[in-house]
């Protein structure tokens, strides 16, 4: 078995070695759908790549999947065939561009929590070697919150929201952290303002910061803000990353500066728990939420 998934790994391309340290697992959210969260979170996976990290997301928007349409590509497989046909997960990794890796959403996790311990185990088992390859697993989470998202995002590290200055979009953001605080999240919690239209929104993204430390009693940590620009919406069109598109652009220097602040509060956060993802992830399982 270990060395089937030794020339899996050779075969797409993954390089293996042994870490001190897992991958950190960060869960991107919103509250609400069309806010640019899964185009963030491919263009932050793949500035992260940049920075010489090695990178994987998992679309786990059930059913809305959107990674392989922003990447025009067709993937072979999805998340589905991890359970359907018990193949390795790195069967069904896709390959992007600078060596992204992604698994393409499906509905394969909707059912996820009535699933038998034996299927369970053997997605435990699978996760169990992404942590030894990539330093990031990105979980591209649907927006708002089921029973079965809920459990992803409480075990992960991290999680980055996504909202746009909006009033309906801030209100649904801060709807969203409040059930991942109500139902025992402590991750760090990072907070990005896209499609803004004037830099004067990163005050209404400190004053959102405010907000939730008021009547939530937590500390969100605003990473920045990324600006409206057509070169977005260009790119999504030409189904290129913006990052790739036109690196001048400035929701592209936007990015690079929100990678620079969240590597950096990276290290600065000290984490309020230390199990691994799947440990939480197990612990949730045997405790409903």
């Amino acid at each position: 078995m270990t060395d089937q998934a030794e020339n899996l790994r050779r075969k797409m391309g993954v390089s293996f070695s042994y870490r001190k340290s897992q991958a950190k697992t960060i869960a991107v959210i919103s509250g609400k759908g069309g806010v640019g969260k899964s185009n963030f979170a491919l263009n932050f996976s793949l500035e992260l790549i940049n920075r010489d990290k090695k990178v994987v997301i998992v679309d786990l928007d059930v059913g809305m999947g959107n990674i392989n349409i922003l990447l025009g590509l067709q993937p072979k497989r999805t998340i589905v065939d991890l359970f359907n046909d018990q193949l390795s997960i790195f069967e069904i990794l896709e390959k992007g561009p600078r060596n992204l890796s992604y698994i393409a959403g499906g509905t394969g996790l909707s059912q996820f929590i009535t699933m038998g311990d034996q299927q369970k185990e053997f997605f435990f088992e699978q996760y169990r070697q992404l942590v030894e390859v990539y330093d990031y697993i990105i979980f591209d989470m649907g927006a708002g919150v089921t029973e079965e998202s809920l459990y992803f995002i409480l075990a992960a590290d991290e999680c980055i929201t996504i909202t746009t200055g909006e009033p309906t979009s801030i209100t649904d953001a801060y709807s969203m952290i409040k059930q991942v605080v109500i139902n025992g999240g402590e991750m760090p919690i990072h907070v990005i303002l896209n499609r803004a239209r004037s830099r004067n929104e990163w005050s209404g993204l400190k004053q959102f910061q405010q907000v939730v430390q008021q009547f939530l009693q937590i500390r969100v940590h605003p990473l920045g803000i990324i600006p409206e620009d057509k070169n977005v919406t260009e790119a999504v069109i030409r189904q290129i990353p913006y990052i790739l598109l036109n690196k001048k652009a400035p929701s592209a220097k936007s990015l690079r500066q929100l990678t620079d602040n969240y590597l950096i509060n990276s290290d600065e956060i000290q984490l309020t728990y230390q199990p691994a993802f799947l440990d939480r992830f197990k612990n949730l399982l045997r405790g409903k939420i």
